[in-house]
């Protein structure tokens, strides 16, 4: 069974000759082919090299594009508020952050993702791992999430407070970096990718009354847009941190895969989303970095035994690159022991 019809399977409550295993590899992937980090984050023929090659090397069924919070900050705004760290790729320096003066939102436009920047890249990417594969694997497309987005261009810590000092532009942020996660992901489906996963980290970092005011709506249009041009397209939320006060609410969005972090407790989650498929929750510093292969394999066993069939062997967010082998193969094949 191939990669992608062994998700799609699951989602549609199929039967699938194995768990698929889509852990969240980006720095290990450089490592892999032994490329530095931020050289695989420049180049979107690295990116591709590095993935397919880790793809093939473990058995994982997706290729994930994924790698930094600065794609679309850089193509919106320029680099300015970026620091480019090699083993670490680009990261936002907050006090060089580009709204700074709320008053420059007026100057964005969304991007063009085909305009030659670092979103042209990704996509460049993808349409290198689509030729590679066929239809052989899953490709995962990502889009930074309106809050993730928001913070990124405006700084966490002045958009946290600008939820309480001045809503109303928090309200003209969000609608802004949602038309960017949708232009966005419509170029990526384009260029050749099946699955589209969104990153909202910053949102576990607030309550369910914020998220349901602010986030939620904005997340909701953003993955509905998605399904209603591309119903064939699957769908990926990950929320870095715990998220478990916010389930009910992430529920009701339009998503096919729920990716969770580790301190989500998925008992109350598989309660929480009903029969929604989820994703990874294996630690990946206590167990996956730091266990044994056989402490990963069970892990791994006591995620799918508290989600049920509806479950993708994964991590709970980016597996280090200082990951030993045998253990992100005791993850893999966990998956590849259980149908």
């Amino acid at each position: 069974m191939r990669s992608l019809e062994r998700v799609r399977n699951l989602i549609a409550g199929q039967p699938v000759d194995r768990l698929p295993a889509q852990p969240m590899i980006m720095m290990l992937a450089a490592k892999h082919i032994g490329v530095s980090f931020l050289d695989y984050t420049r180049d979107g023929r690295l990116m591709a090299r590095g993935q397919l090659s880790i793809a093939k090397d473990f058995d994982i069924d997706c290729l994930l594009t994924c790698s930094d919070p600065a794609r679309e900050v850089a193509d919106i705004a320029g680099e300015g508020s970026l620091e480019w760290l090699l083993d670490q790729g680009p990261v936002i320096n907050e006090e060089k952050a580009a709204l700074t003066d709320k008053l420059r939102l007026c100057e964005f436009r969304v991007p063009d993702p085909f305009g030659g920047g670092r979103m042209h890249d990704r996509i460049k990417a993808i349409e290198l791992m689509r030729h590679e594969v066929g239809q052989e694997k899953s490709i995962v497309g990502w889009v930074e999430g309106p809050l993730a987005l928001g913070a990124e261009l405006r700084g966490l810590s002045r958009i946290m407070t600008d939820f309480y000092d001045d809503p109303i532009f928090v309200e003209d942020l969000l609608d802004f970096t949602a038309a960017v996660a949708m232009s966005y992901a419509e170029a990526q489906i384009q260029a050749g990718a099946d699955t589209i996963g969104m990153s909202d980290a910053a949102a576990s970092l607030i309550g369910p009354k914020h998220y349901a005011r602010f986030i939620h709506a904005h997340q909701r249009r953003v993955f509905r847009d998605i399904k209603e041009r591309h119903p064939e397209i699957l769908t990926r939320q990950h929320i870095c941190g715990q998220t478990g006060p916010l389930l009910q609410l992430m529920q009701q969005l339009s998503v096919d895969i729920c990716e969770l972090d580790y301190p989500v407790d998925l008992v109350q989650a598989r309660q929480a989303l009903g029969d929604k498929v989820i994703s990874g929750n294996v630690s990946t510093v206590t167990t996956l970095l730091s266990g044994t292969p056989e402490e990963v394999y069970a892990a791994a066993g006591q995620c799918h035994t508290a989600c049920g069939r509806n479950f993708i062997v994964g991590s709970g967010c980016e597996v280090s690159p200082l990951t030993p082998p045998e253990n992100l193969r005791a993850l893999v094949r966990y998956g590849q022991e259980h149908a």
